[in-house]
């Protein structure tokens, strides 16, 4: 085992403990390809444990002021920022991105629970003015219930966040089901909970077999609520079981997100940011800018650019202090990305940088840039996932919208542009739950964060996030 890289357990009723039993599944460092460590493994009986620690836990915690869930919701952002470094050299042993971006994500994270320990003392309800004199009208805000939350392994901790602040802030209980290829990360952030002084079972962490685990759970009549990110064919299968419960939802869902670059933008600034967007974490990121749509009279030059700019990307062990992307998180990710280039190229693409494994160890690709990619080829109709480019190009605004509408993905979408008629054209005409101009301004806590079409629905960012979890009761209450 890794020096240095914890044991995981599961976290039920206040107590980390194994699995009842004792049943484990190893954790491998996708850098080396070497197992670093184990993770308890649920089954049924830890499942109803957590069922029921998370009823008893509701009970308690919906009868706590906001204030104080406010005040408790503080504490624990504290503590994830003084143990951001520990925290983020475990991320990164697990899921390879490199340090810097491993410790942005913890420290992003406590920004992530201030925010929503703010917005748990604003809930407001309101008074409807009524049409009798003798009688009142009440709109009050109440907490759903028990959470069953699905977090992904490529922002370990990022995601993860968002359901347990949203549930805690509102008055719900939650039963996280971890990623089990980085499940030390978010246990860690569990912890920073528990030890602000979380009552038992509000907050419960397991990790197992995804399937197994949903079925259990999303069926269970303590469950009132899912909140699920992760691939559009599972969100669909899940969002379907939820709704055969009559169980609120929130999906955040795959992306294949469109680039329009129009001629009037600052070409270079464009292909600058676009490229460290791109390469980030890999490209495994769901809002990952993947399709890049370059107007003709300035696709060249867009190109060259971010050629340069992929070019100096130096692909390492996360660890090492001069690597600028790590691994992919597994080696399927590296199957995938060879198979997506390989149908590119066959198709009559121009791979102009990378496509191919680097190294002999790990999950390493290089950073990947293709041009001409015909609209048949797999990676045009499926989200990569991984450290892939496509550059096209268009004529005019319209080719552009027709090609990013295209696919029944809308989770986010990106423009460079310097003219406002053209900003407000996009705008009113891109189909997809966030767009961002002339920068990369996605995923504050502030801010939604949700798609459209197969991209899911809800927003786990903003004051929107907290509606999937609060039921509304209406009170009409005649004086006599």
């Amino acid at each position: 085992m890794a020096s240095g890289y914890p044991v995981t357990n599961l976290y039920i009723a206040g107590h980390w403990r194994e699995a009842e039993d004792h049943a484990s599944l190893g954790v491998v460092n996708p850098a080396t390809g070497e197992e670093i460590g184990r993770l308890a493994k649920a089954g049924p009986v830890d499942l109803d444990e957590a069922l029921e620690a998370a009823a008893k836990g509701f009970a308690i915690w919906r009868a706590v002021s906001a204030f104080e869930r406010s005040g408790l919701l503080r504490k624990a952002a504290q503590i994830l920022r003084e143990r951001a470094e520990d925290i983020a050299r475990i991320m990164t042993m697990e899921q390879g991105k490199p340090l810097a971006e491993s410790r942005m994500e913890t420290l992003a994270a406590a920004d992530t629970i201030d925010w929503f320990a703010e917005e748990a003392r604003r809930t407001y309800g309101r008074v409807i003015p009524a049409r009798a004199s003798s009688v009142s009208q009440l709109v009050i805000r109440e907490p759903v219930g028990p959470v069953a939350a699905f977090s992904p392994w490529n922002f370990p901790i990022n995601q993860a966040v968002r359901k347990i602040s949203a549930a805690l802030a509102t008055g719900c209980s939650i039963i996280l089901k971890g990623p089990e290829e980085t499940p030390a990360s978010c246990a860690a952030l569990v912890k920073a909970f528990a030890d602000a002084g979380l009552p038992a079972g509000v907050l419960n962490l397991v990790f197992g077999v995804p399937s197994e685990i949903s079925s259990y759970l999303i069926p269970h009549p303590v469950i009132r609520k899912i909140t699920f990110t992760g691939s559009t064919p599972v969100g669909k299968q899940l969002a379907a079981l939820a709704g055969l419960h009559m169980k609120r939802a929130t999906m955040e869902l795959g992306g294949h997100a469109a680039v329009l670059v129009f001629e009037d933008a600052d070409i270079e600034m464009a292909a600058k940011l676009a490229a460290m967007a791109k390469f980030r974490n890999a490209g495994q990121v769901c809002v990952s800018p993947t399709r890049f749509l370059v107007q003709e009279s300035v696709v060249g030059d867009f190109t060259s650019h971010f050629l340069r700019f992929a070019e100096a990307i130096k692909v390492g062990d996360g660890l090492e202090a001069d690597t600028s992307m790590g691994p992919l998180a597994n080696a399927r990710r590296v199957d995938a990305m060879e198979r997506l280039t390989a149908d590119a190229v066959a198709k009559g693409a121009k791979l102009r940088l990378g496509g191919k494994r680097h190294g002999n160890k790990g999950n390493f690709f290089l950073p990947t840039v293709l041009t001409g990619v015909p609209l048949d080829a797999a990676m045009m109709n499926e989200e990569p996932f991984g450290p892939i480019a496509i550059i096209n190009s268009f004529t005019g605004l319209e080719d552009a919208l027709a090609e990013a509408n295209r696919l029944p993905f809308g989770l986010s979408a990106y423009a460079y542009t310097r003219s406002a008629k053209t900003a407000q054209a996009v705008t009113a005409g891109i189909e997809t739950g966030m767009l961002s101009i002339n920068h990369h301004g996605l995923a504050l806590p502030e801010t939604p964060f949700g798609g459209v079409k197969d991209s899911g629905y809800g927003s786990e960012g903003g004051s929107e996030a907290l509606e999937a979890y609060l039921n509304t009761k209406f009170v009409t209450h005649a004086h006599i």
